[in-house]
């Protein structure tokens, strides 16, 4: 390890510059203490940068390692927070590198499906965003200055926009537009300069004027009466497989996603043939009576309300099938992306199982 000059680590407090040289001398006990408050945070950038949570997990984890490996290099020459950042940020730009794809939404991948047509099969690689629970992402610093607005720089919809946007500019523009870090700071991140950060911003700024158009006028997840109101009848739509019913708490234009597969609807009367033929009919893809065929739990997700929804077995249980987020606008549903992952629940801290 590094011998511990006098004068070294100026931008640490005492008690910090204390445990950083009992790390340095081998104490993992004292590095966790050091870097631990951090993990929350480092995961939601990952995350944003990346697009998926599970990912995001892994990348933490490396940075962590990286970051212990490497701890005799901290020379104390911007905090300890940004040289996490730094070392967090470049394990996912070289994650994006071998990656063949960037992720997606259904509905930025192809066109509306026909609802009276078949479902395509789900595309089982990792090429689609996934959702996380809301205790996780509405705890990170996000800076006064922002662009974006804490909820919305989580929000889906915003995810996929940054996934257009080359891994670097995606980078810069999260930094800056999202957690309000300085060009300079951002350069000493990325190992550029000032003017090449601000270069990267305009592009990246361009990029998501063209791709992401703001959460004007949508409800966000909030525990006002008519929303709860909302909120229950679709419940009860679902779980009594009222097509009419839920086809009725729909905009106009709604849009249903359901990655795994690629397949998707817009319009009201579109979702509406597609339940009815396939989710919520008698005659559809599942066996057996539709009312009580689906139980659904409420939860919060990327800043919307979600649900974890589960499908009847014939051992008289309901097993999770996955994890739907609405998105509410003028209190009616916008859209539904319904995550058909069955083990997103229990990411959830829901349950995998329960009874009648």
């Amino acid at each position: 390890m590094n011998n511990f000059p006098p004068d070294y680590l100026p931008n640490l407090e005492p008690e910090e510059a204390e445990r950083l040289k009992a790390a340095l001398e081998g104490d993992q006990e004292e590095f966790s203490a050091l870097t631990e408050p951090y993990r929350k945070e480092l995961h939601v950038h990952c995350y944003r940068i990346l697009g998926s949570w599970h990912e995001a997990e892994n990348l933490v984890q490396e940075t962590y390692l990286r970051a212990w490996r490497r701890l005799d290099s901290y020379e104390g020459r911007a905090a300890l927070r940004s040289w996490l950042y730094r070392i967090a940020t470049n394990a996912c730009l070289d994650e994006l590198d071998k990656w063949r794809t960037r992720r997606y939404l259904p509905s930025t991948l192809q066109p509306a499906s026909d609802p009276a047509g078949s479902i395509i099969p789900p595309v089982m690689e990792s090429i689609w965003i996934e959702p996380a629970h809301d205790d996780w992402l509405l705890t990170t610093a996000i800076g006064p200055e922002t662009r974006y607005l804490e909820r919305e720089s989580i929000s889906l919809a915003f995810l996929a926009a940054l996934q257009t946007l080359p891994s670097r500019q995606r980078a810069v523009l999260i930094l800056m537009d999202v957690l309000d870090w300085r060009a300079r700071e951002v350069a000493y991140l990325l190992d550029t300069t000032p003017s090449a950060v601000y270069s990267a911003l305009h592009r990246a700024r361009v990029k998501m004027d063209e791709e992401y158009h703001g959460s004007e006028g949508e409800d966000k997840f909030q525990a006002d009466e008519e929303t709860q109101r909302l909120l229950e009848k679709y419940v009860k739509a679902w779980e009594s497989a009222d097509v009419s019913g839920l086809v009725a708490l729909l905009q106009e234009n709604a849009t249903l996603l359901m990655p795994p597969s690629p397949s998707w609807y817009r319009g009201r009367k579109a979702v509406g043939i597609f339940m009815a033929n396939s989710v919520l009919g008698e005659d559809g893809l599942f066996p057996g009576k539709a009312p009580g065929r689906w139980k659904l739990l409420p939860t919060r997700a990327n800043g919307l309300p979600a649900f974890a929804f589960y499908m009847r077995s014939e051992e008289n249980g309901y097993l999770a099938a996955g994890i739907q987020v609405l998105s509410i606008q003028a209190g009616l549903v916008k859209e539904v992306i319904s995550f058909n992952e069955p083990d997103l629940p229990v990411r959830f801290g829901l349950p995998s199982l329960f009874e009648f």
